[in-house]
């Protein structure tokens, strides 16, 4: 199932927080969810997020009008998110003993 209404936001500052995300495409419709994705480790933004509005069209223009408009000196990449590719489950090394 695509979900046209969830966008992929790339080439983020790093100062901006899930808050800062929200504001930012409030303009064009409700904002239902929006999350700038950060280092587990360390807990800095790793320089992209994901913004879900409520309505389709309302994603689809902000794709138009966000891609590549400049926020604090950067240019953003806007996008329909695609799906998250299944990826083979790691496997733990664990050394013998011999």
């Amino acid at each position: 199932m695509d979900q046209k209404n969830k966008l992929y936001v790339g080439n983020l500052p790093f100062a901006i927080d899930d808050n800062q995300l929200k504001e930012l495409f409030s303009k064009f419709g409700e904002v239902t969810e929006a999350i700038v994705i950060k280092n587990k480790f360390n807990g800095r933004s790793k320089g992209f997020g994901f913004v879900t509005l409520k309505d389709e069209k309302a994603a689809e223009q902000a794709v138009q009008e966000m891609n590549q408009a400049e926020v604090m000196e950067r240019k953003l990449v806007v996008n329909v998110a695609r799906p998250k590719k299944e990826e083979a489950p790691r496997t733990n090394f664990t050394p013998t003993s011999e």
